[in-house]
């Protein structure tokens, strides 16, 4: 994290719960920030990637909710909480007893993020902007993958890695709204959660986001 993006993280965000974890604070963008209203054209003007760190994605937040409500599926394990934008998940993770957390996305805005959110809930957790899809998965116990579904290229290199992942052992989790490019097969519900969002952002004011354990052997 540089000065500069945490710097342009806090001018930007305002400090608020999630609406389906009040447990957790976090920074994020909202009607009454500038960020909230940037289109992506003048972002890329600026040369800013999309601020998919700035808000609390439907994926992250239901990882949350479970985590919180059953610490006993993260208690003294490892996990990487994988595209993680705000740090929503990989935050619940420590509150929950996970032994150790690593926090991955590749904007270096989001990683900024996610450690004023981590400094926010007094948590700490390892947090890197890596492309952990370049190499073979690590050895997590868990691996949390929310909304990573959205489009076709993200959603079969993450996929081609998270199989890879299974195969050497790590239980995988998918928390999905509803995106195109969910797997059609080795899906085993384990949760769903109703969660608020804005029209700014999805289709519908209410996201039913699904979390599934990814066993692709059933497939």
């Amino acid at each position: 994290m540089t000065d500069r993006h945490a710097r342009f993280v806090r001018d930007n965000t305002v400090t608020v719960a999630a609406s389906l974890v009040p447990e957790i604070t976090l920074h994020l963008a909202s009607e009454v920030t500038p960020l909230w209203h940037a289109t992506e054209a003048a972002l890329e003007k600026e040369g800013l990637p999309p601020p998919y760190w700035a808000f609390a994605w439907p994926g992250g937040q239901t990882f949350a909710r479970l985590l919180l409500d059953r610490p006993e599926l993260v208690r003294g394990r490892t996990v990487l909480d994988f595209a993680a934008g705000c740090g929503i998940a990989a935050i619940a993770a420590v509150k929950s007893g996970a032994v150790r957390v690593t926090a991955c996305d590749i904007d270096s805005f989001a990683t900024a993020a996610i450690g004023l959110n981590a400094a926010l809930n007094d948590v700490a957790l390892d947090i890197t902007d890596s492309d952990l899809l370049a190499a073979p998965p690590a050895s997590w116990d868990l691996i949390l993958a929310g909304d990573v579904c959205y489009e076709r290229p993200m959603a079969e290199r993450t996929l081609v890695w998270l199989n890879q992942a299974v195969a050497h052992g790590a239980e995988v989790l998918i928390a999905d709204p509803g995106r195109a490019y969910l797997p059609k097969g080795g899906l085993l519900e384990i949760g769903r959660y109703d969660v608020p969002t804005s029209l700014d952002l999805e289709n519908r004011k209410i996201m039913t986001t699904v979390i599934y354990r990814y066993t692709p052997t059933l497939c």
